[in-house]
């Protein structure tokens, strides 16, 4: 095996112990109509947009938030469970 997939094979294998120590699973709260509905967040990237699917209302991460789950989620996401930071806009 070369050295860099090596290096590559341990790296992913870091990330993988990592996010399983993360909450992957959020309760989402309308703050529009109070519907919930449990997720799974995504761990490569942010969720910027999500649709109630009790009033169809468009929510958006609030200022200084990085993603929907961080501000209307019962756990934040992952990068920030994780204190690694955010994508998002916030």
């Amino acid at each position: 095996m070369n050295v860099m997939a090596g290096q590559t094979n341990a790296r992913n294998q870091i990330r993988d112990r990592m996010m399983s120590r993360a909450i992957l699973e959020s309760l989402l709260i309308c703050p529009h109509c109070g519907h919930t509905k449990l997720e799974t967040m995504p761990t490569d990237s942010c969720q910027w947009f999500y649709e109630c699917e009790g009033c169809h209302a468009l929510l958006k991460p609030k200022p200084g938030d990085c993603c929907v789950f961080c501000s209307y989620g019962s756990h934040p996401c992952p990068p920030i469970q994780l204190e690694r930071g955010c994508c998002g806009p916030g």
